[in-house]
């Protein structure tokens, strides 16, 4: 049965640090692949990922999200609530702190730009709690990167959604980079395709 939507009306998007962090650990769950990877994935460098143990990336996360000190100075992400109930994260800063980008592995496969470029941001992932997915949540996280991003003095925000052929089934997992139409919805335009499953959405301050 297909679920309802949530439309970003209902939603209340915050500034991780605004958060509390037993509600981002909710979202993130106990188990499976984001329980797994805490976004941590595009946060150290791809030859790093299978030395950090997994019981140390909850402690990255918190000391990256500031969560539960909203007077914070900085922090990477957001988190959505439907009403009181913590619903949805979008992982999103300055471009250069995702340290994977900077390995010159897909989005730059082609490609004239600068990596290290810290006035360009880029969402890294989305995670929807388990019970709300499939309700287009990562829709309105995608609007509410954007203008985050613009509100802290991006230059550009980038996304690096798959681009699955029609009636492949693709992973949740794989789909945590989001999809070419959750950033479209929020303005934004693809504007390279270096593989064929993989496009860079951009859009310009």
């Amino acid at each position: 049965m297909t679920k309802q939507a949530i439309t970003a009306d209902a939603l209340t998007i915050l500034p991780a640090n605004k958060a509390r962090w037993e509600d981002l650990q909710a979202i993130f769950g106990q188990r499976g692949q984001t329980a797994h990877c805490m976004c941590q994935h595009y946060k150290v460098r791809a030859s790093d990922w299978w030395e950090l143990p997994r019981e140390v990336r909850p402690h990255m996360l918190r000391e990256q999200t500031q969560c539960d000190h909203p007077r914070a100075r900085h922090t990477t992400g957001l988190v959505a609530y439907l009403d009181t109930d913590p619903v949805g994260w979008c992982a999103v800063e300055p471009r250069p702190a995702y340290l994977r980008y900077l390995d010159k592995t897909t989005p730059w496969e082609g490609r004239d730009e600068d990596p290290a470029d810290d006035g360009v941001w880029a969402v890294a992932c989305f995670v929807v709690r388990i019970g709300y997915r499939g309700q287009r949540i990562t829709y309105a996280l995608a609007q509410a990167a954007v203008e985050f991003a613009r509100s802290r003095g991006a230059r550009a925000l980038e996304g690096y959604p798959l681009l699955p052929k029609p009636g492949q089934t693709i992973s949740w997992g794989e789909m945590n980079v989001g999809s070419r139409g959750a950033f479209e919805s929020a303005g934004m335009r693809m504007v390279h395709q270096p593989f064929p499953r993989r496009a860079v959405m951009r859009i310009d301050f």
